[in-house]
């Protein structure tokens, strides 16, 4: 999912894509054939516009839905929210349902392909090219995630940028210099080691680390190692390559020798967000979703660019939850007018950004005042610019069923792996030989 709000955890994320694709969808009543819209907008039409999140996340849908209409007073925005547990089943249940009176005009989804491939999705190319909207503002790779068969059917509102934060008065307790761009590694995990405090019976006081498991991507990626051979069109896996085993030793160690909080234990705590703020742990990687719940506390903090491996590269991955129109919608003009609107620099990229809430989508955007202000903090957001100057196809699949193998086979391995269970060189040959086995029965490579 991920701002990955956009983004919940990747096990969540794939299991319900899993659920989805087992359950297939009736042809939509209404084909995406991406006719190009006859007009900008539709006077008098009322758009629904359905999203996840929580009742503070639905309040700043709301704002922007409201400054939308102030805007354009002839297209009324009606909000359809679900908590994120439920959003995807009654998305589902609506499209089958085949009935245009109930489906959402405008949702927010991820992954994009899934739904493309069922059919249930406009195609925008049409609407683009009538309308003249703008592409080449997007962050490398990014506008990859929401199309399927070379056709644009979702606009990101975000890139799933993650950056190292830590936290600035532990690091003057212990003397350490705080991170930066030349930080490898091994200096990292000297860091995280200094960093970890112990009671007298050995058992953890604070960790120096708290990271997601979901987050291994960035590191496979950061060692020049690969999941699939192609992201986009796979024949084979390659986790079982020395460089990907590497990378996820790398944090499995991190929590077998007590440095790094497990996922589960992390889970367990409340999130990274939690133990980040209670002191419990002193670093954590996660994407700009966490900047205003740390400001509104008003922590001591700074963000840094995710150290890389001697001989690695910067990785991040390019995706983030996408704006849809639905295919059965029955106010096409009116909802292509919201979404140029969601996704313009002075509309809702602007809105979402000034409320701290995002990293956008688009480059002028996230370049401008409205992100970077440097009397807020965090002070260092060169490094979410960083990360995402480093976006490229390969933390996920820009495939249809790139949903269920992560749910079905890759990440329940990574769980063994991160609660320590099985080793890395052990579990992941055959990983790969279940991969492999689910590509060559879905058609792959096409």
């Amino acid at each position: 999912m991920m701002n990955h709000r956009n983004r919940v955890t990747m096990v969540l994320v794939a299991a319900l894509a899993l659920l989805l694709s087992a359950c297939a969808l009736p042809a939509a009543p209404t084909t995406g054939t991406g006719a190009a819209p006859t007009a900008p907008g539709a006077d008098g039409a009322t758009i629904t516009w359905a999203m996840w999140g929580s009742p503070a996340e639905i309040a700043s849908h709301q704002r922007v839905a409201d400054a939308f209409m102030a805007e354009h007073p002839d297209i009324q925005i009606e909000l359809m929210s679900e908590p994120w547990s439920d959003y995807f089943t009654k998305m589902q249940t609506l499209w089958a349902s085949g009935d245009s009176s109930v489906i959402p005009d405008v949702a927010f989804l991820w992954p994009t392909p899934q739904y493309a491939a069922q059919g249930v999705l406009e195609n925008l190319d049409p609407y683009i090219e009538s309308s003249g909207y703008d592409l080449n503002d997007y962050w490398p790779a990014l506008l990859e995630s929401a199309m399927y068969e070379g056709n644009v059917y979702g606009f990101p509102r975000d890139i799933e940028t993650n950056v190292l934060y830590y936290n600035i008065d532990i690091f003057n307790e212990a003397g350490l210099d705080y991170p930066d761009e030349t930080w490898t590694w091994d200096d990292w995990q000297s860091a995280i080691e200094q960093l970890t405090v112990r009671n007298a019976s050995g058992q953890v006081e604070r960790y120096g680390l708290a990271m997601e498991g979901g987050k291994y991507p960035k590191f496979i990626g950061q060692n020049n190692a690969q999941i699939l051979n192609d992201m986009r069109n796979p024949s084979e896996c390659r986790l079982d390559q020395p460089e990907a085993i590497e990378a996820i030793e790398f944090i499995a160690n991190l929590m077998n020798d007590g440095f790094a909080m497990r996922s589960a234990e992390l889970s367990q705590a409340g999130g990274d967000a939690a133990v980040f703020q209670s002191g419990q742990a002193a670093m954590i990687v996660q994407n700009s979703s966490r900047v205003s719940a740390f400001n509104a506390a008003d922590m001591n903090y700074d963000v840094a660019a995710v150290p890389i491996p001697d001989g690695g590269k910067r990785s991040n991955g390019a995706g983030g939850a996408a704006w849809v129109m639905s295919a059965a919608s029955d106010n096409k003009d009116a909802a292509w007018t919201f979404l140029q609107w969601l996704q313009s620099a002075d509309g809702g990229q602007q809105v979402y950004t000034e409320a701290g809430e995002i990293f956008p989508a688009l480059r002028p955007v996230a370049e401008s005042d409205a992100f970077m202000d440097e009397t807020q903090k965090p002070s260092n957001r060169q490094a979410f610019i960083t990360e995402a100057e480093a976006a490229e196809v390969g933390a996920f699949g820009y495939f249809p069923e790139w949903g269920e193998l992560s749910g079905s086979i890759i990440n329940p391995a990574m769980e063994r792996i991160w609660v320590g269970e099985a080793a890395a060189a052990d579990l992941l040959p055959q990983v790969c030989q279940q991969v492999n086995d689910f590509l060559a029965s879905n058609g792959y490579p096409k």
